[in-house]
């Protein structure tokens, strides 16, 4: 089987990351790796929403979605963001192939406990994986926005990272790689900010807790944890700056932090 890893990317990150995070994906695609990209685009989101004057707000950190405001997210998510970044790919000589949620029920969802309080937000119940085989199969990288279906039609606001982690279970991908714009956790040691190799789930918890994790670190790490669920057993925090990461990340590690289950 040939090898494919699962990246997931919030939309701003990747339209900032320069050209040669781009060529690497070129290279990997060229040697027979296949990559499977699961992007976000929140801000691109809430300031689309400002600019048509709808109201946006969070609750617990997943955003209120009424019709109008799939109906932004949608149009952000699989038209904009999904265009942009396929178009980068392209422009960088490698193939791509945008899809969303929605197309052949590629990420069939249902709405999530507190519906009632938070709207169309969904959790994953299916992955269509024979869609992004054949995508794959046929020489294009597929480019994932995470917008959900159900049965009835209805669309559903899903997570970025749990849309990724759901991507990469049903396709039997054990570990996933997350591409911030920071190198990875950093802990103090000695005066000194180091990036920690390795960290459990229950590890961040407690560096949380004590405030060794902060600030806008916090969402990035817990959004890495939501990453780990059905067959993804860890995943790994890049910064997409690094030269030539994406390489070491996929073929020999030790790179980023890799967050591991226990």
């Amino acid at each position: 089987m040939a090898q494919r890893f699962v990246m997931k990317c919030g939309g701003s990150t990747l339209a900032a990351l320069p050209d040669s995070f781009f060529g690497e994906l070129r290279e990997l695609q060229e040697s027979g790796v296949h990559p499977v990209i699961v992007h976000g685009g929140g801000p691109a989101i809430s300031e689309t929403l400002t600019k048509l004057g709808i109201d946006t707000e969070f609750v617990n950190g997943l955003r209120k979605t009424n019709d109008a405001v799939l109906d932004v997210v949608e149009m952000v998510l699989a038209g904009r963001i999904n265009k942009e970044i396929v178009r980068k790919i392209q422009t960088n000589g490698a193939k791509a192939l945008g899809l969303s949620g929605v197309d052949g029920l590629l990420i069939q969802a249902k709405p999530v406990a507190n519906s009632a309080e938070i709207g169309f937000v969904g959790d994953v119940t299916d992955v269509n994986a024979e869609v992004i085989e054949g995508v794959m199969a046929m020489g294009y990288m597929p480019v994932i926005a995470p917008i959900g279906i159900d049965a009835g039609g209805q669309r559903y606001n899903i997570n970025a990272d749990t849309a990724a982690g759901a991507v990469a279970s049903h396709l039997g991908v054990p570990q996933m790689i997350v591409v911030t714009d920071v190198p990875g956790i950093m802990r103090t040691v000695d005066g000194e900010k180091k990036v920690l190799p390795s960290v459990t789930v229950a590890e961040i918890e407690e560096m949380i807790a004590s405030g060794e994790i902060y600030g806008g670190m916090i969402p990035k790490v817990r959004a890495a944890v939501q990453c780990i669920q059905g067959r993804v057993r860890e995943v790994v925090i890049v910064s997409g700056e690094e030269p030539g990461v994406l390489s070491r990340a996929v073929r020999e590690g030790g790179v980023g932090t890799r967050i591991v289950q226990e």
